[in-house]
């Protein structure tokens, strides 16, 4: 077997992960039974390029666990083989990347301009982000909170009808640049409540009593670069010095355990945390505002994809948080609002525990920021479509999303401090 692995490393081929025909690239999910077989995939990602899509890293990979990781064509048939004669547990979830990734726009919405049931390239969202503002001025207002790295200008909407003293919920998509379904999530809320705004009883109360802020896309950069360039790019941008690879993990990039535990130090790995705690332009734009506005901001709310968890602090230790057994119950009851509509389940738990340890993440951060309700959401699937769910998902995603979110921001308002 060991042998095999060596062949595979050997025939390392010119196409990379990053080649942009995705063509027969494969997505295999495996379960290792022991340190053995966690041996096994540590050496094949040390060996060639392996693209871990759950968890992030493979150095957080234990036995037991469910991974999920994408390989090029070319080695596609000896890591296969390699499985096998590991007697390893696995499946092959995606068996052609190109034909999933063509398969995401199933949307039967026709039309060229922006739509809530489909996936929006930026320019589509930034314009949606004027516009949605202009359409409802005694409801949604637009402001600047930075650039990007690119010089893209970083669009936050507040939604609330004006009055005294307001507290506020801080809302953000679009992280990790592939996880489509994100910003698909924000951009849904915000046509919520301007729609029913007067009609539905619960999002009129919250609205009037309560402040929005709605961060549509973070990582624009990123997200710009998976609509022309890669569609599995995770990371921000920005250029590594001394390193030829880009960007930095904006949710390793929080002054949160900066760097200690699930997190890389070096530049080409998809968890980098990069130079320093807030290196990158997007997340010390974020984290500014949050800080001006610590005094109203009463919880924090971060939509990733994919897994179906709603996650609290800690992931970068696994303490519990002072306040664990609230969090918890919220995020029970919030769960179980969630799959009312479609019976979608959630697992619920603090990070590190319920998935893995990673820090430097922005839910752990505005929590000891003094911000006590603070979640992550990662949205649809499990994995059978994982970072490409199609667009006749987002619909039912993004209705059942809602009923937890309008769980968490009514319990807020209810438990102001």
């Amino acid at each position: 077997m060991w042998a095999l692995l060596v062949l595979i490393g050997a025939a390392s081929v010119s196409a990379h992960l990053q080649d942009l025909s995705f063509d027969r690239q494969k997505v295999f999910r495996v379960i290792p039974q022991n340190d053995k077989q966690v041996e096994i995939l540590n050496f094949l990602a040390n060996i060639m390029e392996v693209d871990f899509w759950k968890p992030d890293f493979v150095t957080l990979v234990k036995p037991k666990m469910q991974v999920d990781f994408r390989v090029e064509a070319e080695k596609s048939f000896d890591v296969e083989e390699l499985l096998k004669e590991s007697g390893m547990e696995y499946q092959v979830l995606i068996d052609n990347l190109q034909a999933a990734m063509d398969a995401q726009f199933d949307s039967k919405v026709r039309t060229t301009g922006h739509s809530y049931e489909k996936y929006n390239n930026w320019d589509t969202i930034a314009a949606w982000t004027a516009d949605i503002a202009a359409q409802n001025p005694d409801l949604v207002s637009r402001s600047v909170i930075g650039n990007t790295y690119e010089g893209r200008p970083i669009y936050l909407l507040k939604l609330g009808k004006s009055g005294q003293n307001k507290k506020a919920i801080f809302m953000d998509c679009g992280f990790h640049a592939r996880e489509w379904i994100s910003p698909a999530f924000c951009q849904w809320f915000v046509k919520e409540a301007v729609e029913t705004y007067g009609k539905d009883s619960a999002i009129t109360t919250l609205l009037d009593k309560l402040d929005f802020y709605v961060l549509p896309v973070i990582n624009i950069d990123g997200y710009v670069y998976t609509w022309t360039n890669d569609r599995m790019w995770r990371k921000t941008r920005s250029k590594n010095a001394g390193s030829i690879c880009y960007g930095t993990d904006p949710n390793r990039n929080f002054d949160a355990g900066w760097c200690t535990l699930g997190a890389s130090k070096s530049p080409c790995a998809a968890t980098y945390c990069g130079s320093a705690p807030e290196s990158e332009k997007e997340t010390k734009a974020l984290a500014d505002f949050i800080r001006e506005n610590l005094s109203t901001i009463k919880a924090y709310l971060t939509f990733h994809s994919y897994s179906q968890l709603l996650l609290f602090p800690y992931s970068y230790t696994y303490n519990l948080p002072s306040n664990y057994q609230e969090l918890n119950s919220i995020a029970s009851a919030a769960s179980k609002q969630l799959a009312s509509l479609y019976n979608t389940k959630y697992t619920y738990g603090p990070g590190a525990e319920t998935i893995y340890p990673a820090a430097g993440g922005s839910d752990d951060w505005a929590y000891d920021q003094g911000i006590k309700y603070s979640f992550t959401f990662e949205l649809r699937d499990t994995g059978r479509y994982g970072f490409l769910l199609p667009e006749s998902q987002i619909k039912p995603t993004c209705e059942e999303t809602l009923l937890a979110v309008k769980y968490i921001a009514n319990y807020v308002l209810e438990h102001l401090y």
